[in-house]
């Protein structure tokens, strides 16, 4: 038993749940999340935003799978990322479940 974990921006939603159902994932939850990005590190140049402290609405999707199933997923959100002209991609975590009941 694996736990997945899912965060993208809301504009993916869609495309999570499509990736999650390909992947044999039928029940799985999800909740909305303010994404942060603290820029204050980086050079005038390279940010893009007025401010240095960014926040986005976010979303965080998750789910007990079997290890099939986390593994396909896993390889369509890569495709899907791969795809993108956008920082922006879908995240994905698989942890391994020691117990559970």
């Amino acid at each position: 038993m694996k736990l997945l974990i899912i965060t993208a921006i809301n504009v993916f939603e869609k495309d999570v749940k499509k990736i999650l159902k390909k992947s044999g994932i039928n029940t799985f939850s999800y909740t909305d999340i303010k994404g942060f990005r603290d820029s204050t590190e980086e050079s005038v140049g390279s940010n893009w935003f007025a401010s240095e402290m960014n926040e986005s609405e976010s979303l965080m999707f998750y789910s007990f799978a079997d290890k099939e199933k986390t593994d396909l997923l896993f390889k369509y959100a890569n495709e899907f990322n791969e795809t993108q002209k956008t920082k922006s991609k879908i995240h994905v975590v698989i942890l391994n479940v020691e117990k559970s009941n």
